[in-house]
């Protein structure tokens, strides 16, 4: 029975000792740094891997992150040049570097790194005047971070960023940068609608002008066509009356040629002219010149008018 007892006993104190053994085990994650002490002083920073504490000697003093941190902090009350309060909350970008350092360097160091950036932030303000702190937030952000990181290399931290996330000037200044910005959306929309209404005009003047063009050339090919359609008329009337000539002179050769053939008399040809000459008495001309051979015929015909008319007379008086 005794030796049983004692046989527990010996278990516990094993098992005891593998779970004294297990708990000093340590196993340290990526991108983090444990603070080791030893009987109270600083004894190691183990990095990834597995490390032993020696069991009630060593403790882990602090688990310090390696990743970027942020911190947003609350508004803080700024004056610019001018006289200006306006309320400036900022956030800030850092990074444990010395995990040492950041263990033992300061106490408390986020709230550390809050006031520091406010006060900052207020001496950087205070030399520059309101327009220039709403229109210059990229250089405040440099100088600040400048000044922040020099300031904590001290405590293991590397400020690597510092952003002012709002600026709010008092409630009348708002006002009348709200008034101001609307006026300016305002001139803006109607530079936007005069380019509209100048952009819609330069279109009606180039359709116009087209239309223009087209209807002065659609007059233009009409009037070439009225003119070509003139001209083809001409044309054919000219050739018309050349025809008409052409064969005058054809009918009046052919007849030439005829009287030639049968041999006409002195008496048929004056005949001739004489029916000739009566055709042209019908027309417009004023003076007509008589061939002799005409005269001769007509004095001809007078005589024997006249000797007709003193056998009529004889005839008469005989009765």
């Amino acid at each position: 029975m005794g030796e049983m007892f004692g046989f527990v006993i010996f278990l516990l104190v094993v098992l005891a000792l593998l779970l004294l053994v297990v708990s000093n085990i340590k196993i340290v994650p990526q991108a983090t740094v444990y603070v080791v002490e030893r009987l109270g002083g600083y004894h190691a920073s183990w990095t990834t891997g597995v490390h032993m504490t020696i069991p009630f000697v060593d403790r882990v003093a602090r688990k310090v992150t390696l990743k970027e941190q942020i911190v947003d902090f609350k508004p803080q009350p700024v004056i610019t040049k001018d006289n200006v309060t306006m309320q400036i909350d900022t956030v800030v970008f850092f990074q444990i570097t010395d995990a040492k350092l950041y263990t033992y360097g300061v106490d408390k160091p986020i709230s550390a790194i809050e006031n520091l950036s406010a006060t900052t932030l207020r001496n950087i303000i205070g030399e520059i005047e309101l327009d220039s702190t709403l229109t210059s937030r990229d250089t405040i952000n440099s100088k600040i971070t400048s000044i922040l990181d020099t300031a904590t290399d001290k405590w293991g931290i590397k400020v690597t960023r510092v952003e002012l996330k709002n600026i709010l000037p008092p409630r009348e200044i708002q006002d009348a940068m709200e008034k101001q910005m609307k006026a300016e959306r305002e001139r803006r929309e109607s530079i936007l609608k005069a380019e509209g209404d100048k952009h819609s005009r330069i279109l009606v003047a180039e359709g116009e002008k087209q239309s223009a063009i087209l209807k002065a050339e659609g007059e233009k090919e009409a009037a070439i066509l009225r003119a070509e359609a003139v001209k083809e008329q001409k044309i054919r009337e000219a050739q018309g009356e050349a025809e008409a000539v052409l064969l005058v002179q054809k009918a009046v050769a052919d007849s030439v040629e005829l009287l030639n053939k049968v041999d006409p008399s002195n008496q048929v040809i004056a005949l001739r002219s004489l029916d000739t000459l009566a055709k042209v008495a019908d027309g417009k001309s004023t003076k007509i010149i008589i061939p002799s051979e005409i005269q001769s015929l007509a004095s001809l015909a007078v005589s024997l008018k006249e000797a007709a008319g003193n056998l009529d007379g004889n005839t008469t008086a005989r009765r």
